[in-house]
């Protein structure tokens, strides 16, 4: 093998993993409240705890008060389930799918719903024709398709006036965009993303319009019992006031509420943004000096700013697995192979968690991981 200098400075926190993501700088598990802990969830200190990190979220998000925010099992696979099972089926439906978890979807309306969606796919790296949307129908969609490294540019193709409702599985999204809340009737995420929380637990967002369709329209399907968001025709408010379905994890609840507190430190949203972006922008700046490196989402205005898809120059799923091997094994970058059905490639997540410092300091590894399994081919 060629000798190849490795490089001097490694990234102080190589967690570039798109989820489970990076911890909020600073984070260690002593510094968790933990009072809560082995007390029942439902006894007055346990609500209070939920109802906390429910605030927290509404107030970090923006989020108007005609939306109501649960927190529910499953993460967030488990929220958009809990939305489709639950709501869909009272008219057409329309599916995205331009990346894994979108197909997702499209699995489930078709084989476990058994509903006749329309649907509308892209390939990996693209975004299918907004435009041709028929709003009549209710529309299944990702904000930011975790996978693919591709984004909606906004909410602007989203009507006003839509009959239907939007489905927006935006766990990638939500945190680093902005999201109009006007143009949204159900969302879910989970905080594993964004936050660095966390898996195991999803949140379901719902607008009024979510919430006049559940308390007058029932499925032809059972649902069970963690999926029940109706009782007697009306909807289950304690849902959305942290008394939860099932039993969450409250230490889980606690790891949120220390990175939503965190997130209002560098001013809410906004700062969360300005992160996001400048990481985002970093990479940019590695991919942009580098001939043998380039963005899957060649359009920069559907291009994530989160996690972010990249192409090697004549890398197979072989490569790729041998690229981010030598990465791991040297501590200068975890997890950023890309997506298992994805095009053979690497994906680096820029969320907030993630210092831009790390990021900079990622691209001589990125150089070195290249130049070594070429040199060894």
């Amino acid at each position: 093998m060629t000798d190849i200098t490795m490089p001097a400075r490694k990234p102080a926190r190589p967690f570039f993993s798109s989820g489970p993501c990076a911890k909020p700088p600073g984070y260690s598990p002593e510094k968790l409240a933990t009072e809560c802990l082995g007390r029942s969830h439902r006894a007055k200190i346990g609500k209070s705890r939920l109802q906390y990190c429910i605030d927290l979220m509404r107030e970090v998000l923006q989020l108007p008060e005609t939306h109501r925010i649960g927190i529910v099992p499953g993460s967030d696979t488990g929220a958009f389930e809990m939305a489709m099972w639950t709501m869909l089926g009272a008219r057409g439906v329309t599916a995205l799918a331009w990346e894994s978890f979108g197909e997702g979807w499209v699995t489930d309306a078709v084989k476990q719903l058994k509903l006749e969606p329309t649907v509308f796919r892209a390939d990996y790296g693209q975004l299918p024709d907004l435009d041709k949307v028929d709003w009549s129908d209710d529309v299944l969609f990702t904000w930011n398709g975790t996978t693919s490294g591709v984004r909606v540019p906004d909410g602007e193709w989203i009507p006003a006036d839509r009959e239907g409702l939007s489905f927006a599985d935006a766990t990638s999204a939500v945190f680093a965009y902005d999201i109009p809340w006007d143009k949204i009737d159900v969302a879910t995420f989970s905080w594993q993303k964004v936050l660095g929380g966390e898996g195991g637990h999803g949140v379901l967002i719902l607008g009024p319009r979510a919430v006049e369709r559940l308390e007058t329209y029932t499925p032809a399907w059972p649902l069970p019992k963690v999926f029940r968001l109706v009782s007697k025709g009306k909807l289950a408010e304690g849902v959305f006031k942290g008394e939860t379905i099932n039993t969450p994890s409250m230490l889980a609840v606690e790891d949120a509420i220390f990175a939503l507190e965190w997130a209002k430190s560098l001013g809410g949203l906004e700062g969360l943004q300005a992160r996001s972006n400048a990481n985002a922008a970093a990479l940019d700046k590695i991919v942009a000096e580098r001939d043998w490196l380039s963005h899957l989402a060649v359009d920069k205005g559907i291009r994530s700013k989160t996690s972010v898809c990249l192409s090697v120059e004549g890398a197979d799923a072989d490569f790729i697995k041998a690229f981010a091997g030598l990465l791991e094994k040297e501590g200068a970058a975890y997890d950023i192979a890309g997506y298992r059905d994805a095009p053979a490639g690497l994906r680096i997540w820029c969320g907030a968690t993630v210092d831009t410092a790390d990021i900079e300091a990622l691209g001589p590894w990125l150089d070195w991981a290249y130049a070594t399994v070429k040199a060894a081919a």
